[in-house]
């Protein structure tokens, strides 16, 4: 599955980073993947917004049995300042999923792309924009057995609609 993806490219700056995540779902197709699993502490620097990701990400979404889950410290940046992607995601809660952490020692989370079974993209140097892919079992499973560990301590997060008076 790894080597449909191979060669991915060097992330090295800001824009090198939001150029992966919007290519992450093609990615995903490509690869046969059902699960994307975002983790950040607020979504921040992510293109959520761009209308090339939520195109492709809507296209990756119609097939079958696919699911995107953003982890996330706080969504009150996305719920602000993303208004593209709030109405995008309020007709896709059935396959996209928010959770945010319930301990405070579990909040301190690495920026993470991570293409279940195929690839991950961690961010070590935020100020620099240096990333790391990793690609294959061997790379990605314990990225995923992190995270999996990590939900059953989290509660859902990021409402679609909010209720006001």
């Amino acid at each position: 599955m790894a080597d449909t993806l191979l060669p991915l490219p060097p992330v090295d700056s800001r824009a090198a980073f939001q150029a992966a995540v919007a290519q992450a779902p093609a990615l995903a197709a490509a690869a046969g993947v059902r699960r994307l699993r975002w983790v950040d502490a607020d979504f921040a620097d992510w293109p959520l917004d761009d209308e090339g990701l939520l195109q492709g990400l809507g296209r990756w979404l119609r097939l079958p049995q696919r699911e995107l889950l953003l982890l996330g410290a706080d969504f009150e940046t996305v719920a602000q300042r993303r208004p593209r992607f709030m109405a995008w995601y309020r007709d896709r809660t059935h396959a996209v999923h928010a959770w945010t952490p319930l301990a405070a020692e579990d909040r301190e989370l690495p920026t993470l792309l991570l293409i279940d079974g195929a690839a991950a993209l961690q961010v070590f140097d935020r100020r620099h924009w240096r990333a790391r892919w990793g690609a294959g079992a061997a790379e990605v499973q314990p990225w995923g057995h992190q995270i999996d560990a990590l939900l059953q301590r989290c509660a859902p997060a990021l409402a679609a609609t909010t209720l006001g008076l």
